[in-house]
């Protein structure tokens, strides 16, 4: 379990995350949301530490983030980030094997164990047959699927991820999310695609400009009534085979002003 109580990061004079709190359950996926700029990338590096709040506190399974050693937390989170390159030389099976990094010593190499966890993780995300190619010959999901296979190879016990149906076309960006809800772990993603949101996560996160919007169930978050002050943008929400799905329309003049006045307040 992932618990954030009062995180805050300021750019400048800016607040970007101000007082917010969230927890990310164990089993379950959990999905940051908002429009750009409401800081969900912000809120999802406080939680795994690459940015340190000046209030409030992080827990990991109860123990403060920011006690834990580096190799530690890195037994515990495991992140795949948006910034990763394909220039590297690396192989896939080379670059899944740094997931192994962590559970070494200082000066420690890999050994038949640590190739064959990593071996074991790129079969579970159906990349076994990848091994020996060039990571920068990859096609965008294919990357997606390494990287996740080198989170994996980590051992941690929580799994963020920002953005990771970016760039990918539909198949993949299904194909992805599917994968990281038949993990199991305790899972953080951050999305703009709400419809994937509505199908892959547990427990959402609605970001607006002041803070958490909203928080919740999946089914509690995504209500139409929620969404479209945040969104600024119509929304009709449908329910078909059990699953949500939304569709949005621009949004009329009388719901603007309401909209205005409610941000003002």
């Amino acid at each position: 379990m992932i618990e954030a109580t009062g995180v805050s990061w300021h750019y400048g004079a800016n607040p970007v995350i101000d007082g917010v709190s969230v927890t990310a359950r164990p089993g379950r996926v959990l999905g940051l949301i908002g429009p750009n700029g409401t800081g969900k990338t912000t809120l999802l590096r406080l939680l795994y530490g690459a940015l340190r709040s000046p209030h409030g506190r992080v827990l990991v399974d109860g123990d403060a983030l920011s006690s834990l050693p580096a190799r530690e937390a890195a037994r515990r989170l495991a992140v795949v980030v948006q910034e990763t390159g394909g220039e590297t030389a690396l192989t896939v099976a080379e670059l899944v094997l740094l997931g192994r990094g962590p559970h070494l010593s200082t000066f420690q190499r890999t050994g038949p164990a640590d190739h064959e966890i990593a071996a074991r993780c790129l079969t579970r995300v159906g990349a076994a047959h990848l091994g020996a190619r060039a990571f920068a010959s990859l096609s965008g999901g294919e990357r997606q699927r390494v990287l996740i296979a080198r989170a994996l190879a980590q051992q941690a016990t929580h799994l963020l991820l920002d953005e990771p149906t970016n760039h990918l076309d539909i198949r993949y960006q299904h194909e992805v999310l599917h994968l990281v809800r038949d993990l199991g772990t305790c899972s953080v993603v951050v999305l703009h695609d709400l419809n994937l949101a509505a199908r892959y996560c547990d427990d959402l996160v609605l970001l607006g400009r002041h803070g958490v919007a909203a928080a919740g169930t999946t089914d509690e978050v995504l209500d139409p009534a929620v969404l479209e002050p945040v969104y600024g943008i119509g929304i009709r929400r449908l329910e078909l085979d059990g699953a949500i799905h939304l569709l949005f329309h621009p949004i009329d003049q009388s719901i603007d002003r309401r909209i205005d006045e409610r941000s003002a307040a």
